[in-house]
């Protein structure tokens, strides 16, 4: 059944005609055919897309320590397969750094074979995962880390262009200066042909005409010139095999679900839509595992080619499709043109994707004086670690167990313990208001006149709330020091739900039964 993502928004129509979807078999799962206008956008996205992942692959095949092939056919498999199981759609799926940097030591010490294993046990993992929920835990991500992830993917995209603007030939700095130019001037004059790839026919006719001796995407690595097939890994099915992979697996599994569900809701943000998430995670373990049996690296959604596609107006599942396809179709049909495009060429274009894709608002002086510190430091810690590792899996982690301190330590701070005495001196009532949980009720037991109450002491709770077994043990901690000095300590006003959780945890957290 798809959903309202799946599915082109009606474009505007002139006169007769107008741009209309199409009902389509329902085993091609949202890749409807759209009318003329959308359908070119998809298209040329979709190519721009492909030539942008071309060195992309290539040079996350050298970090992983394989074959440029295996990227390749990678990037290929996991667009295809993701485009009718994903649930984000155009959104690019393909062979990543984060996934190459996990897997490069299990390349470097066992080979390829076990490489590819780890990738469809990675696919598995993430089946389940999805399968188990696990998708649902995106609403606890707070926005300062969903910001923080932004601004260090626009990082990374930049400072992954720096290796080709060292030590190169001066017009590469003329080229790529050139082809942001086109990028930057082109839409404000027509939006017909997106202008990335109006930027990369440009200066590859040029450099071709003129000789500019430059490097080249053939300079990167050799292209395939065979389509993938099917393969069983080479490896022994053994325990010892599973010990090997295992560990790279289930990193394969993380990260890659981390950086895909953030990826997606990114785009959701961008596009003002929803995707389904859940569909989303088993869509890229079913990605993984077609990519193993195929002889690619494995992958996970991809920023930087998912925001080239959605800023040249990419709304559909064709586009995805498509750069897979067109993909395939450079490197095998047409890779002795492929590898003219100059470097400079893709690397504007990574440039404007870099700059389009960080939160300038988020680092504007008014902003930060406004925005709370802990806010900022979720944000920077965020942006730091996932910079520091070139892993986004470390940085959304951190930021969330930081989010997480800074608000447990805030929240803290709110509850409040007031106390009066009864007109005949009998009685002490203490009424605690706001939420309990471990790290405000670890002072609760210090606010309490233990020595100087009198005989009877009550605790309200009725504008409190007990959330865990912590709070519970400090209030048998205040209960019973008052039962050693004779006074009886009673306490009330619990709701509903926090009575069911002390009568559930009293006398066991502390051992007192």
């Amino acid at each position: 059944m798809r959903g309202p993502a799946d599915v082109a928004a009606p474009a505007p129509h002139h006169g007769k005609w107008r741009c209309r979807v199409l009902p389509c078999p329902r085993f091609l799962s949202g890749l409807s055919v759209p009318g003329p206008r959308v359908l070119r956008t998809e298209v040329l996205a979709g190519l721009v897309v492909a030539l942008a992942l071309i060195p992309e692959a290539i040079a996350f095949s050298i970090i992983a320590g394989v074959d440029p092939r295996v990227g390749l056919y990678a990037s290929f498999t996991m667009a295809v397969v993701i485009a009718f199981c994903g649930g984000r759609p155009a959104m690019i799926s393909a062979a990543t750094g984060a996934v190459a940097l996990v897997v490069a030591p299990l390349v470097r010490e066992h080979g390829v074979d076990h490489l590819l294993v780890a990738v469809v046990l990675g696919g598995l993992l993430q089946v389940l995962l999805a399968v188990a929920g696990v998708a649902r835990l995106m609403r606890f991500l707070p926005r300062s880390v969903m910001v923080g992830f932004v601004n260090a993917l626009a990082i990374l995209i930049f400072t992954a262009q720096l290796p080709h603007l060292w030590n190169v030939p001066w017009p590469v700095y003329v080229l790529t200066a050139v082809g942001i130019g086109v990028m930057v001037g082109l839409p404000r004059w027509t939006t017909v042909v997106p202008a990335p790839l109006v930027a990369i026919v440009l200066l590859t006719a040029f450099t071709v005409a003129a000789a500019v001796a430059v490097p080249t995407v053939g300079d990167q690595g050799a292209l395939p010139d065979a389509l993938p097939v099917f393969g069983v890994p080479a490896v022994p099915p053994t325990l010892e095999t599973l010990t090997v992979v295992a560990p790279y697996a289930i990193a394969i599994a993380l990260v890659g679900l981390i950086e895909s569900l953030m990826t997606a809701k990114l785009v959701d943000d961008i596009t003002d839509t929803h995707s389904d998430k859940t569909r989303e995670s088993w869509g890229q373990g079913v990605a993984n595992i077609v990519t193993g049996f195929f002889g690619g690296m494995g992958g996970c959604a991809m920023i930087g080619q998912t925001m080239i596609n959605v800023r040249s107006g990419a709304r559909t599942r064709i586009s995805t499709f498509l750069a897979g396809l067109f993909l395939l179709i450079l490197v095998v049909v047409l890779g002795d043109l492929v590898a003219l495009i100059p470097m400079a060429a893709l690397v504007a274009v990574m440039i404007m994707v870099s700059v389009g894709t960080f939160d300038w608002h988020s680092v504007r002086p008014s902003v930060l004086r406004r925005m709370p510190r802990s806010e900022t430091a979720v944000m920077l810690s965020t942006v730091a670690v996932t910079v520091g590792t070139h892993n986004l899996a470390y940085g959304v982690g951190v930021g969330v167990l930081v989010a997480m301190v800074l608000f447990a330590r805030r929240v803290a701070h709110l509850v409040e313990v007031t106390s009066e005495l009864d007109p005949d001196g009998t009685t002490r009532t203490y009424r605690v208001r706001g939420q309990l949980f471990f790290a405000s009720s670890n002072d609760l037991v210090f606010s309490f006149d233990y020595a100087g109450d009198p005989a009877r002491v009550v605790i309200d709770l009725s504008e409190a709330h007990v959330w865990d077994a912590s709070t519970v043990a400090a209030l048998e901690a205040i209960t019973t020091k008052y039962a050693a000095r004779g006074v009886e300590a009673s306490v009330t006003g619990m709701n509903r739900d926090s009575h069911s959780r002390h009568r559930r945890l009293a006398g066991y957290v502390t051992g007192g039964h």
